[in-house]
């Protein structure tokens, strides 16, 4: 099973035996109740021909007889007995039902003739209007006669009576429809009807109804403890995604939530002694729900049940306590009842061993929270949770990273923060480009000669014209010229090489081959490599002046004959050119026209002879069309608060921040992947990098929130689309929710995971501030850390967008592994312990920012070298910090090193280069190409806008360390 917390890791042995399928008959049962004596059933089943939804049954334990209490028509759901005197043999039965809905035999008609054509949708809780309670009672003959109770337009459902039938706690939407809803709320009672759903109870004639809850989201499916004290539910966050256990008295009062799993929790009941809640949970998986208990006060982490693939959820216990019922899938189809004997000695055992948990708001807190035993245990299902399968990698703008936003959220409530100001909640979405898909580009082709085996001459279609990523969108027309591998070396590099020495593109359309010679010697091949790049290439053909850009894959090359495929590009804008693959058949069908063979014309430059050029395509003209749509999507970053304690009026940057990115590779699509052999399209589960650091950020917020002294606020925040640019923290930077410039500092926390046994913590950018040294010194004292420390801060994590903003920072960062970006970064290789120490060791700092009055002091550090990533490759260091938030036409800088040669040639933040050394910059990587051209040591002509005024300068790039 996925990684999870120890309490739950394991299901406990004992508690449940002698498991058997109960009910066997129709497509599918579920939901069984006891009655009050536990002689029989009520359930709901799919078991007539004419209906394809559940009708309502009850099942004599004794005997094995079946009889249907619902009318048959329409749509019921959860039934329940009353206690309190049998009349007419059995006990009354309360459950909802559609059936005096005029449409209900058309629903069934439909949904039988959905059935039979295959595109029936799930069984789900579709939360209809016309839901309403109802009560059965068998009279003298036999017959059931209902009573209806509810008459309001809304879901009226999920209904149970009190230990003395005297009042009845159900869930219901009609709220919805008892007042006017703005047109936001319409929408989304149109798309999401369980959001208004909440609790009401109501005497059992229908007299003095009451609500009882009042939060956003779903709150539904509720009982009442056997002594009547108190009522259990379950509560969904406002997206629906999460669910937690709840309780409260029967007014509503006392709200306590039992359970902090970050997963759907729900279909809560309690035992009869009233010691514990048995619930089911997706916490292992998504689709994989299991059976746990919790106790009754949500002291101790829950315990697992059961262990068995699918759904097991629905649980009730029998009057006595001593068998359990639940719906399961475990057989086969579509779910049937379950039971199996109940083990309460082992229960009570199993709890009292189970770990202490961290309560949220309204729960009981335990005096034995910080004990180090259960501090491990959150860690553990901090980074499980982050880590797991079901979060897909955390890729920003996904569903994963939505997932794990909102429990972020959560756990910050939890902390008892607060959303920054001007923020309704704890989640702070921004823009970001995620990818590029072709709209559908198409290829015309006039001249002689010129066409397909099938005399075709536009083409269509990506596995014959596609759009490359980078492509801008529009048309072009103009003469065919072949431009060999459209290659162009720089000087200087032991290859002399062009590609276009000898060729006239003005104007015209380019048709080069993919890759580079196959055929150079290996020295040759590795320059060229360098080179053939398809960004470089259209870069090179946009400065010959050429209109458009073709590539075709040459039969002796891998993929031959194949488009190029739209790659993962988080490039905001175009490449200034349009550039489109085409097949292998379009460019035999253009050599053709040439009077030659695209083979031989390959093999003919595979050598790399510097001499073997292209040749211009007689009698050729194309009309291309590109169109290219950048696919914009939201990432989310989650922050929140914990307001200072002690006033300190006129405090000089009042804000301490402390932050980590919790956004991954996803299954590594983003380009970023060292997945090995065998590993390719996998879950990169992220552990260290970074669901440590996350963990870490929560573990110090406990201690900052249970400090009574701060006299500055504390933002925790968690970033997203750091592995795509430091996205989030340039973003939040850049905002107006905490100034930069109100920050006394910034601490992050970026793969903190793998302290080994006599490991060292590195802290890097400690030259930020003469501060650091005292405070590293002091707070490690009673920790014992061994400590590296790195005075550059230019690093590729989110610390670098604090550090260009002026704020001093510190990076904690537990180093490098061979697991690093691959999909075996996972749970159960991080130090947990290792991660205790370093959040004692940080909290011990941020205790010193948050207590003392005076900020540490900012130092811009110089350094002769960039701030990693991709750009490492390249010789030349100019300093330059690339922003990769904004959308221009050039290269617009977020900062620059300083000391570097950008800061000595007068460049700054927000300046934007349009040319280095004669070359046109349209974005980052035309500016990355143009760095192997120019030379170390000699000045260089750089262009740029600096607030839409085109000025110039000179640079000077430097050797790279």
């Amino acid at each position: 099973p996925p990684a999870a917390a120890e309490a739950t890791a394991q299901a406990h042995p004992g508690l449940l035996t002698n498991a058997r399928q109960l009910t066997f008959e129709g497509r599918r049962a579920g939901e069984g109740y006891f009655s009050p004596d536990g002689r029989r059933l009520v359930f709901q089943s799919e078991r007539q021909a004419d209906n394809p939804f559940f009708q309502i049954y009850t099942l004599h334990l004794g005997s094995g007889d079946v009889e249907r209490v619902s009318t048959g028509v329409g749509k019921t759901t959860c039934a329940f007995y009353r206690p309190g005197p049998v009349v007419g043999g059995s006990h009354e039965v309360l459950f909802a039902s559609t059936h005096h809905d005029p449409a209900s035999r058309q629903l069934q008609a439909r949904g039988l003739a959905e059935r039979a054509a295959g595109t029936e949708s799930r069984y789900a809780w579709d939360y209809d209007p016309e839901m309403e309670l109802y009560v059965g009672s068998r009279g003298t003959g036999g017959d059931w006669a209902l009573r209806r109770l509810t008459h309001q337009r809304g879901y009226d459902a999920e209904a149970a009576f009190s230990p003395d039938g005297e009042w009845i706690v159900f869930t219901s939407n009609r709220q919805a429809f008892e007042r006017e809803l703005s047109s936001a709320e319409a929408k989304r009672l149109e798309v999401d009807p369980a959001y208004f759903a909440e609790i009401y109870r109501v005497r059992a004639d229908g007299s003095a109804l009451e609500r009882l809850t009042d939060a956003p989201g779903y709150d539904g499916g509720p009982f009442y403890f056997a002594d009547g004290s108190r009522i259990v539910w379950r509560r969904f966050d406002e997206k629906g995604l999460l669910a937690e256990v709840y309780t409260m008295r029967p007014d509503g009062t006392d709200v306590r939530r039992l359970t902090d799993l970050g997963a759907m929790s729900w279909a809560p009941y309690p035992h009869p002694s009233g010691e514990y809640v048995i619930f089911a949970s997706n916490e292992l998986g998504f689709g994989n729900f299991e059976l746990y208990l919790v106790d009754a006060e949500g002291r101790r982490e829950p315990v697992r049940v059961t262990a068995s693939d699918g759904f097991d959820g629905l649980p009730v216990f029998s009057p006595d306590g001593t068998t359990l019922v639940w719906t399961s899938n475990r057989g086969g189809g579509h779910g049937q009842l379950f039971t199996g004997d109940w083990s309460h000695e082992r229960a009570r055992s199993a709890l009292a061993a189970a770990p202490l948990r961290h309560p949220g708001p309204g729960a009981p807190r335990p005096e034995a929270v910080a004990a180090a035993d259960d501090e491990l245990a959150v860690l553990r299902r901090d980074v499980a949770f982050l880590a797991s399968p079901e979060l897909a990698g955390r890729l920003t703008g996904s569903e994963g990273e939505r997932r794990a936003a909102a429990w972020l959220a959560g756990r910050l409530a939890e902390l008892g923060a607060r959303p920054l100001p001007g923020e309704d909640d704890f989640l702070l979405p921004f823009d970001f480009t995620a990818g590029t898909r072709d709209a559908g580009s198409r290829l015309q082709l006039a001249g002689a000669a010129v066409s397909l085996d099938d005399g075709s001459r536009a083409y269509g279609g990506t596995d014959t014209v596609q759009a490359l990523s980078f492509s801008d969108s529009g048309e072009a027309a103009g003469e065919v010229v072949f431009a060999g591998y459209g290659l162009v070396v720089p000087d200087g590099q032991g290859v002399a090489y062009d590609s276009y020495a000898g060729l006239d593109v003005t104007d015209k359309i380019v048709l080069v081959l993919r890759y580079f010679p196959e055929d150079a010697a290996a020295e040759t091949r590795a320059v060229l490599a360098r080179y053939s790049g398809l960004r470089y290439k259209a870069l090179h053909a946009r400065e010959q002046g050429a209109r458009a850009l073709l590539v075709v894959t040459g039969p002796r090359s891998p993929n031959a004959g194949e488009t190029v495929p739209m790659s993962f590009d988080t490039a905001i804008s175009g490449s200034g050119l349009l550039a489109a693959s085409v097949s292998g058949a379009v460019g035999e069908a253009l050599m053709a026209a040439a009077g030659k063979e695209l083979a031989a014309v390959q093999e003919s430059l595979d050598d790399a002879n510097p001499h073997a050029i292209g040749f211009p395509i007689p009698g050729v003209t194309a009309e291309l069309t590109v169109a290219v749509d950048r696919e914009q999507r939201v990432g989310t970053n989650v922050a929140g608060y914990l307001p200072a304690t002690v006033a300190a009026p006129g405090l000089e940057r009042p804000w301490l921040v402390l932050g980590a990115h919790y956004d991954h590779l996803g299954h590594g699509e983003g380009g970023n992947s060292l997945a090995g052999e065998g590993e390719v399209g996998r879950v990169h589960h992220g552990a260290d990098d970074n669901a440590s650091g996350v963990a870490a950020v929560l573990a110090i917020g406990r201690r900052l929130a249970a400090l009574e002294e701060r006299s500055r606020p504390v933002v925790l925040a968690f970033w997203s689309g750091e592995e795509l640019g430091l996205l989030g923290s340039s973003a939040f930077v850049a905002g107006e929710a905490v100034p930069s410039s109100e920050i006394a500092a910034y601490l992050n926390f970026d793969m903190v995971g793998r302290l080994a046994d006599g490991g060292s913590l590195t802290l890097q950018a400690v030259g930020t501030s003469p501060a650091w040294p005292a405070l590293i010194e002091r707070a490690n004292v009673p920790v014992g850390l061994s400590l590296t420390t790195h005075a550059d801060p230019y690093l590729p994590t989110d610390s670098a967008s604090f550090d260009q903003a002026g704020v001093p920072t510190l990076n904690f960062f537990t180093g490098s592994h061979a697991d690093y970006h691959r999909p075996s970064d996972t749970a159960e290789k991080v130090s947990y312990e290792g991660i205790d120490r370093i959040a004692r060791f940080a909290g011990l700092v941020a205790r010193r920012l948050v207590t003392e009055p005076a900020p540490p002091e900012f130092v811009r550090v110089e350094r002769n070298r960039p701030a990693g990533g991709d750009r490492d490759t390249l010789r030349a260091f100019t300093g330059t910090i690339p922003d990769y938030t904004t959308e221009v036409e050039g290269l617009r800088l977020s900062g620059v090193v300083g000391g570097g040669p950008a800061e000595e040639a007068g460049l700054r933040e927000g300046d934007v280069i349009v040319e280095l050394a004669g070359q046109t910059i349209a974005n980052i990587y035309d500016y990355t190409y143009a760095l192997d051209a120019v030379k170390i040591g000699q000045p260089a002509a750089v262009v740029y806008l600096r607030d839409g005024e085109r000025r110039t300068t000179t640079i000077v790039p430097r050797a790279r360390d």
